[in-house]
């Protein structure tokens, strides 16, 4: 690709469209986010304002300007790694190896989970929160139905501590020891997790509030769009935590990034993270670049090309620096 000069970023904005509802702190179906190029490299800027990042308009302006906050700091990191690829014509993936994942469902809906079951996922993740009692009830039957499944739940903090007592409690022991872990069932507090995970025996996976001082959670979920594995992960093996590493359910840019850190983890720290989040393209409806990367699989296909791939498909973008 020919070189675009390093000053300022230019963006090419997106608008990614859902399947569904992604979470229980979203009534989005539509989404906004810019990729970016420095130089040869590319990188990807998806806010979750519900979640609490800043709106993409602030978002730009950070880009422009002082570059303090992580989700820009980040895309710009991604940018950097990618374009010192793309220098020497290799991908990112060459002799890496993608950690397989777990199939991320935004509705819960028996059809998907059959369909994850059909592809080859041994593990689900659900969006939960919206309806504890569906839940729980399709959570039970699932669990008869596919004994060997293991599940994890996600709250994204929507339930408070008792609520998420009681949900977790009233499940059968079949269904609660079907659990690999439950992410973010409430806000985080040492004291809190702490005696959730008492009074239930479920793990629980910090993500919200990830950070080396999480110690109360027996999982660590890393983002590589906002947090730096490597850091995370340090503090993880201090604390005897589990690490999986997640997509930020963002452009499948983003989500490759997400998954080349997740490889790059594994050659630092074998063996501290295992079934990862690294699919979620499916999540919203297709076009080129969500095609690249294939079926979905627990097995992650990396898209051909330089750096992280997609050559041809970012080189045919608009890309402005107008912000």
């Amino acid at each position: 690709m020919r070189p675009i000069p390093q000053s300022q970023p230019f963006i090419s904005r997106y608008r990614l469209k859902t399947r569904g509802y992604l979470n229980a702190v979203s009534s989005r179906r539509e989404f906004e986010g810019v990729l970016i190029r420095v130089g040869e490299g590319f990188g990807c800027i998806h806010p979750w304002p519900e979640l609490g990042d800043l709106p993409l308009g602030k978002c730009l302006a950070d880009l422009a300007g002082e570059r303090r906050w992580p989700l820009v700091r980040r895309a710009l990191r991604c940018a950097e790694y990618d374009a010192a690829a793309r220098s020497h014509e290799e991908s990112l993936f060459e002799e890496m190896a993608v950690p397989p994942s777990h199939a991320t469902l935004a509705n819960v809906e028996v059809a998907g989970i059959i369909r994850a079951v059909e592809a080859g996922f041994g593990l689900v993740k659900l969006k939960c929160g919206r309806d504890l009692e569906q839940e729980a009830a399709l959570l039970e039957a699932m669990a008869a139905e596919f004994p060997a499944l293991r599940w994890r739940l996600d709250f994204n903090e929507s339930l408070t501590a008792d609520e998420a007592t009681a949900f977790l409690a009233g499940l059968s022991a079949t269904a609660r020891g079907a659990l690999d872990f439950v992410e973010d069932p409430c806000p985080f507090s040492e004291s809190t997790w702490a005696e959730l995970h008492r009074r239930t025996g479920v793990a629980l996976a910090v993500d919200l509030e990830a950070s080396p001082l999480s110690a109360a959670a027996q999982v660590m979920v890393i983002k590589p769009a906002i947090d730096e594995p490597f850091l995370l992960a340090e503090a993880a093996l201090r604390h005897r935590q589990r690490v999986v590493l997640t997509s930020y359910m963002d452009h499948p840019l983003g989500q490759t990034f997400a998954a080349w850190e997740a490889a790059r983890l594994g050659l630092q720290f074998p063996g501290l993270s295992g079934v990862c989040g690294l699919q979620t393209h499916h999540l919203f409806e297709p076009d080129a670049f969500t095609e690249a990367l294939g079926p979905w699989s627990p097995v992650f296909q990396a898209p051909a090309g330089t750096g992280l791939g997609f050559d041809d498909f970012l080189e045919a973008l608009p890309w402005t620096r107008h912000y």
